[in-house]
């Protein structure tokens, strides 16, 4: 008898935290909401969560604080919300190298990027640019290409560190090219632009929001893009597929992300705020001028990016070891 009665008081606790839980949960979010970007301040990646974040802090009812940690290759901040408390108050903002090609680029990672985060919703898809030294012989990409395979002894290229979308818009350049050039890391891609335009070394392949000003003043040449349709913002460059390297594609999508357990009305609730903020006029005029591609309300669900997350993981990881990186 004593048995049945504390598995009565058992199961009546049980039924109240889950009700508990999602009163609670519906409530969400009653204080402030800590969104962690794993770069450092500037960037891309930084730029775009805080474009998104200000308007959802307006649709959710509390502010939305963009947190900085950056270090080796994202990978510190993407772990401090892996392991952090799933009440929905620290998220992550981050792009895909920290979560799918990191895994072919360090040797151990402390999460697992498929089970140790839950997916909320993609924020936009940033296209690239191939852009050289302004005084690089080489005036389109046939060019470029012949240039580099005959001077490959001496030919640089620049990336602003591990993991950094300029590591991964080189290493698959290259890779398809089939050549081994060497490789000259930055710690950022401010450094890296100024060398460039300094004609330190010869090229990179870099997220068109941080070359376009540069390339419309004149300091660098832009040679390819790295989608399969031009640039509105470029639209002179071809696509590096069309001017001879067939199948090369690399753009940087970015997502939000939860740790793992964060009840599911939170993820719809800050899933809402996006699909609202993607659909702002002024946010979408601001993320165009940024050449930030948004997704479509499809795209933007979490089971979407879940699939966005996995396909890009099946991408990349044997594209890294194919190229013969070795992990750090």
């Amino acid at each position: 008898m004593k048995l049945q009665r504390r598995s009565v008081m058992a199961g009546t606790a049980a039924s109240l935290a889950v009700v508990g839980s999602s009163a609670w949960a519906h409530g969400y979010p009653t204080k402030p909401i800590t969104m962690i970007v794993p770069f450092a301040a500037g960037g891309p990646t930084d730029a775009l969560a805080r474009v998104l974040c200000a308007k959802m802090s307006e649709h959710l009812g509390q502010q939305i604080v963009v947190e900085n940690i950056g270090g080796a290759g994202g990978t510190i901040g993407v772990n401090k919300v892996a392991k952090s408390n799933n009440d929905g108050y620290t998220l992550l903002f981050t792009h895909m190298g920290t979560l799918a090609v990191n895994i072919a680029l360090y040797k151990s990672l402390p999460y697992d990027s498929q089970k140790d985060l839950e997916p909320i919703g993609l924020g936009g898809t940033n296209p690239m640019v191939l852009v050289t030294k302004k005084d690089l012989p080489a005036k389109t990409f046939a060019e470029f290409q012949a240039y580099v395979k005959a001077n490959k002894e001496k030919v640089q290229y620049g990336m602003a560190g591990i993991g950094a979308a300029s590591h991964l818009g080189g290493l698959m350049l290259n890779s398809m090219m089939k050549v081994d050039v060497l490789e000259i890391p930055y710690k950022g891609t401010g450094p890296a632009l100024n060398d460039l335009m300094a004609g330190q070394f010869d090229y990179m392949v870099d997220q068109a929001v941080n070359v376009l000003p540069q390339i419309g003043s004149g300091n660098i040449k832009a040679l390819g893009v790295s989608t399969l349709k031009r640039l509105p913002q470029l639209p002179d460059v071809p696509t590096i597929d069309e001017a001879g390297l067939k199948g090369y594609e690399v753009t940087i999508w970015n997502g939000f992300f939860g740790p793992k357990g964060m009840a599911k009305e939170q993820i719809a609730k800050v899933n809402e705020a996006l699909g609202r903020t993607l659909a702002d006029a002024t946010v979408s005029k601001r993320l165009t001028e940024l050449a930030v591609e948004l997704p479509s309300k499809d795209e933007a669900t979490p089971e979407a990016l879940r699939t966005q997350l996995k396909a890009s993981i099946d991408k990349w990881v044997p594209a890294v070891k194919a190229a013969g990186v070795l992990p750090q």
